[in-house]
């Protein structure tokens, strides 16, 4: 069964939509929405599981420039 997640994405001020751009680009991820207030941004993605998952956030997500923080929800409901 594939991993859902909500990751909360704080940027650097002038960067939400470059990094929404690029966030859009990663295999999985299904929405990236900036918004007003905190986070900047909020993004849904569906991996093959736990592991890939964090392979995104780490290596993919916070390589992005402008990111500053991610907090990560896995979706706990089937």
């Amino acid at each position: 069964m594939a991993t859902r997640a909500y990751i909360l994405i704080k940027v650097k001020a002038g960067k939400t939509k470059d990094v929404v751009t690029a966030l859009k680009r990663i295999s999985g991820v299904e929405q990236a929405h900036s918004c007003f207030g905190r986070p900047d941004i909020f993004v849904f993605i569906s991996v093959q599981d736990e592991r890939a998952l964090s392979d995104v956030v780490i290596t993919k997500v916070h390589a992005i420039d402008g990111v500053e923080e991610t907090d990560t929800h896995i979706v706990a409901d089937p």
